[in-house]
C-alpha cells in the first residue's frame, strides 16, 4: 500500500489555547475569541498525511447498530433525569458547572449514593476535599452506600489507576480543575492541564463505556473556566444556578447530545441535603388569609416548565425630588419602563412615589411575560385595592400600553388551574387561549387599561 510523504514548514506558529486560532506572530489577544494571554507558541507548523491502514471493524448500516447499549439509566434523582433527557447514558461524559457553594458536590454525592444502591460500583474522586470530609457530608445527607468508593487524588495517573482497578460504572470527578498530569507542564487548572485531564478521562470513559460526571469551576462572569475545548469534548454541559441566600437551585442543560436543552430541574438545598422539587411554585407564592393590595401572581416559563411566582409592590410618598425605584428579582430598567407606561398610557400617577417591586422567594423573573403582573401589582398598590383572589396574569406590555401575546398561553393556564387558581388575565391573540379547563374563566385584554378595570369593578 502506497504511503504519502509528510511536509514540515519552518515558519513558527502561534495558537490560541481557547479556540485554536493560529497566527504566524505572537499577539497578546486572540483575534478570534478575543481572550487575553491565551496565544502560545506551538513550534513549526507541521502538515502531515498518513497512509490508509487496514480497517479492523468495518462500517455498519445504521439499522444494524445495537442501540440498547446506549439506553438511559435512571439516576434516582428525577429532576436530574428530566434535564438529561431520561438519565445517564453509558459512556457519556457530563460536565456540571456552577458557582462555589451552589451545591454541585452535594447533588453529585446524592446521585452517586442512589446509583450505588442499585448494585453498581461508583467511584467518587475528590481533589478539593479529603475522603473524611466527603464522608461527613455523605452522612449528613444520607448518601452512604456499600458500593460507593471514595478517592482523594489530585494526580491524573493515580485517578486513572483507581479506575483501572475498580472498573466502576459511574465515575465522578470533583473537580476537573484540581487534577494534573505529570506528563504536562503547568499547574493544575491551567489550560494545558485541563485539556490533558479532560481528554484522558473522556478517552477512558468511552473505552470502558463508563458514565462520567465532571465538576467544573466558573469564572467571575459565570462562564465555565478552562479552555472552550472542554465544552466541545464532553457530551452534556449542565449549569447549576441559584442565589446564595435562596434555597432554590435550577439545573439547566446548555448542551445535550442525548436530549433537548429546553427543560429545567428544580432543587431545594437545605440543611439535610438537596431534594428535587416536582412542584416548586410553593417557594415563590406567599400564603395569606386575606387578599393584600400590591400583589399579583404570574406564570413564568423556565424552558418548557411553567412556574408560578408572585410579584409584590409597595408605593410610598417620596420626600425627595427624585423618587426611589428599587427592585429585587426583576430587571430594574424594565420595571422603570412599566412605571412610565402606567403613568402615560393608563393614567396612574407615580412620579411622586417611591416604588419597591420584588418577587417572593428570591426567584428571578426575566421573561417579558411577567410585565402584566408587575403592572397590575403596582396599580393595585397605588389604588390600595387587592386584586381578586385566585387570579393570575401574564403578558408582555409594550410602550404604547398594548398587551402582546406570549408563548405557552394554554400551558400556563392549565398549570394555574392545577394549583387551584380559577381566573386568568391573558393577552388577546388571534387564535385565542385554546382549550380552557372546566370552571376556569379567562379574560383576554389587548391594552393595559382593560386589565386595570379589574381594580375598578
Amino acid at each position: 500500500m502506497a504511503s504519502k510523504t509528510s511536509r514540515t514548514s519552518k515558519t513558527p506558529a502561534y495558537k490560541c489555547a481557547e479556540c485554536g486560532w493560529t497566527t504566524v506572530k505572537w499577539v497578546g489577544r486572540c483575534g478570534e475569541c478575543q481572550a487575553w494571554g491565551t496565544v502560545e507558541e506551538t513550534g513549526a507548523t507541521v502538515a502531515r498525511t498518513t497512509a490508509a491502514t487496514t480497517v479492523l471493524e468495518p462500517a455498519r448500516r445504521i439499522a444494524e447498530v445495537d442501540g440498547t447499549t446506549a439506553a438511559f439509566l435512571p439516576t434516582g434523582v428525577d429532576e436530574l433525569d428530566r434535564v438529561l433527557g431520561g438519565g445517564l447514558v453509558p459512556g457519556a461524559v457530563i460536565l456540571l458547572a456552577g458557582e462555589p457553594g451552589v451545591g454541585k458536590s452535594t447533588l453529585l454525592l446524592d446521585v452517586a449514593a442512589k446509583f450505588a444502591r442499585t448494585g453498581q460500583d461508583v467511584l467518587y474522586v475528590t481533589g478539593e476535599e479529603s475522603a473524611a470530609q466527603v464522608k461527613l457530608r455523605a452522612e449528613r445527607i444520607d448518601a452512604v452506600a456499600h458500593t460507593l468508593y471514595l478517592s482523594a487524588e489530585t494526580d491524573l495517573g493515580q485517578a486513572l489507576g483507581q479506575v483501572e482497578k475498580l472498573e466502576p460504572k459511574l465515575l465522578i470527578v470533583d473537580s476537573v480543575q484540581t487534577l494534573s498530569s505529570a506528563d504536562v507542564e503547568g499547574s493544575a487548572g491551567g489550560v494545558s492541564q485541563v485539556r490533558e485531564v479532560a481528554a484522558s478521562i473522556i478517552a477512558a470513559a468511552k473505552r470502558r463505556n463508563m458514565t462520567t460526571l465532571l465538576v467544573g469551576h466558573v469564572t467571575k462572569d459565570g462562564s465555565i473556566a478552562g479552555p472552550r475545548l472542554l465544552e466541545h469534548l464532553v457530551d452534556v454541559v449542565c449549569q447549576f444556578e441559584g442565589e446564595r441566600h435562596s434555597r432554590l437551585r435550577l439545573l439547566r442543560a446548555v448542551k445535550n447530545r442525548y436530549g433537548a436543552t429546553d427543560d429545567v430541574g428544580c432543587f431545594d438545598l437545605n440543611e439535610t441535603g438537596i431534594e428535587g422539587l416536582a412542584d416548586p411554585s410553593g417557594l415563590f407564592v406567599s400564603r395569606t388569609r386575606e387578599p393584600v393590595s400590591g400583589t399579583c401572581i404570574t406564570v413564568t416559563m423556565e424552558g418548557r416548565r411553567p412556574l408560578l411566582a408572585e410579584v409584590q409592590s409597595l408605593l410610598a410618598e417620596s420626600t425627595s425630588s427624585q423618587p426611589r425605584r428599587a427592585t429585587s428579582g426583576l430587571d430594574s430598567s424594565r420595571v422603570a419602563m412599566l412605571l412610565a407606561v402606567l403613568q402615560q398610557r393608563a393614567g396612574c400617577i407615580l412620579h411622586k412615589d417611591d416604588s419597591y417591586v420584588a418577587t417572593v422567594g428570591g426567584v428571578k423573573l426575566s421573561e417579558p411575560a411577567t410585565d402584566l403582573a408587575v403592572a397590575l401589582a403596582v396599580a393595585s398598590a397605588k389604588a390600595r385595592k387587592a386584586l381578586p383572589q385566585r387570579l393570575i396574569a401574564f403578558g408582555e406590555v409594550g410602550l404604547a400600553g398594548e398587551v402582546r401575546p406570549v408563548p405557552g398561553i394554554n400551558q400556563r393556564i392549565h398549570e394555574a388551574q392545577r394549583l387551584g387558581f380559577t381566573h386568568a388575565v391573558v393577552p388577546a391573540s388571534p387564535n385565542g387561549p385554546g382549550p380552557v379547563p372546566e370552571g376556569f374563566s379567562v379574560r383576554e385584554v389587548a391594552h393595559l387599561a382593560e386589565a386595570l378595570e379589574l381594580l375598578i369593578s
